[in-house]
């Protein structure tokens, strides 16, 4: 099966693509395009899975490179593939042929870019990374190499919609501890359950640190199992593992 790739207008001409569950090796629970090399599938499906995406993005498996996601604000720069694996969950570069890769399945995987500049930059921003300031860190260190945050375009990729995201009374606290206005990006729910809304904070984090342009596709993961992993999926569903989708940026 082809590979199934979205793309947005905003990060146009830089080769990039938020990639679905399509056309991947993986079978099981991981059906797909299972990039998750800490997933328990097999080693060798998840190679063949991320080369057919470094194929697609026209660079070497090795140059896809990634990092060891631990949902922190720290960001690494890159220059050359990476040997190991660091724990931070945002990368930028300005190095031609470097494939910035994120994983996820059902955080959300945000691709940023100043074309202008030739700086791009790649962030796994799940509630926490969000909250703690994964976003703005990335865009600090695309200033550091020459980026200018109004010129920055960044693209949310698909995650888990405010419908879905269910959340305890315990979670909204730690937003309104960061910030009262917080409550805006929560909706009741059943009982004392709160509908989240991930994709919300992360375009105003992104709007209030100065970007020139946020948006989100507008494509939700744990509704639409044909096209997406999703780790709230897989724990309704209680199967045993769940894939992780990819998302890719390059100069």
């Amino acid at each position: 099966m082809t590979l199934e790739i979205l793309t947005a207008d905003s990060l146009a001409p830089l080769r990039h693509g938020f990639f679905t569950r399509r056309g991947g090796a993986s079978s099981g629970v991981f059906s797909g395009l299972n990039c998750g090399i800490g997933s328990s599938d097999q080693a060798d499906m998840v190679a063949i899975n991320r080369a057919r995406v470094a194929q697609a993005v026209g660079v070497e498996p090795d140059a896809l490179v990634s990092v060891h996601q631990v949902h922190s604000p720290d960001v690494v720069t890159v220059d050359a593939p990476l040997a190991d694996k660091p724990r931070a969950d945002a990368m930028v570069t300005a190095t031609p042929g470097i494939a910035l890769s994120i994983l996820t399945a059902d955080c959300q995987p945000v691709l940023f870019a100043d074309a202008g500049a030739g700086v791009i930059g790649a962030a796994h921003a799940g509630w926490r990374g969000a909250l703690d300031g994964v976003l703005e860190a990335t865009l600090d260190a695309m200033e550091a190499l020459g980026a200018r945050r109004a010129d920055t375009r960044a693209v949310i990729g698909p995650s888990i919609s405010q419908r879905a995201y269910e959340v305890g009374p315990e979670f909204m606290d730690a937003f309104m501890a960061d910030d009262p206005r917080n409550a805006r990006f929560f909706a009741n729910g059943a009982g004392d359950r709160l509908q989240f809304d991930l994709q919300g904070f992360g375009l105003h984090r992104l709007r209030c640190a100065g970007i020139g342009h946020a948006e989100w596709t507008r494509h939700c993961t744990y509704s639409d199992e044909d096209r997406f992993f999703s780790y709230r999926r897989s724990v309704h569903n209680k199967d045993a593992d769940y894939g992780r989708l990819i998302s890719v940026i390059r100069l």
